[in-house]
């Protein structure tokens, strides 16, 4: 391999503070990063739950999957599950957009719901056939 020689690995599609991150999980068990509250957790989450499913880390896919889902970035969120096959973070999305009516509303009028639908039907009828088993 090239980096053997050159001592250098390089990681293009990846930023420099979720690699980072990646590192210090499997090196430490933890997620500092997730310590704090604001809105860039959610980010944070999304880039190393993508991180983990590339490099197979179950239990760091486990740990973003319970981080940061609102009502802002559910959809995305939900996209990412899907993309990825993460049965786990999905059932939490789902679970948190038919939670109430008024969450429920407030997704379906963000445009993150209105490209989920557009670029991922199925999820649409996944949330739909749970709407339906709760009876909201």
């Amino acid at each position: 391999m090239k980096e053997k020689c050159s001592q250098d690995v390089k990681i293009d599609d990846m930023e420099a503070q979720v690699f980072k991150a990646l590192l210090r999980f499997i090196y430490t068990d933890t997620v500092p990063e997730f310590e704090n509250q604001e809105d860039s957790v959610t980010l944070m989450a999304q880039h190393l739950f993508a991180a983990a499913d590339r490099y197979g880390l179950d239990m760091l896919k486990l740990i973003c999957s319970d981080n940061g889902i609102n009502v802002n970035t559910v959809a995305t969120t939900l996209a990412l599950a899907e993309q990825h096959s993460c049965s786990q973070l999905k059932a939490n999305c789902v679970d948190f957009i038919i939670s109430t009516p008024t969450i429920l509303d407030a997704v379906l009028a963000m445009d993150g719901y209105k490209h989920l639908a557009s670029s991922c039907p199925s999820v649409v009828t996944d949330l739909l056939k749970s709407a339906c088993s709760r009876k909201i």
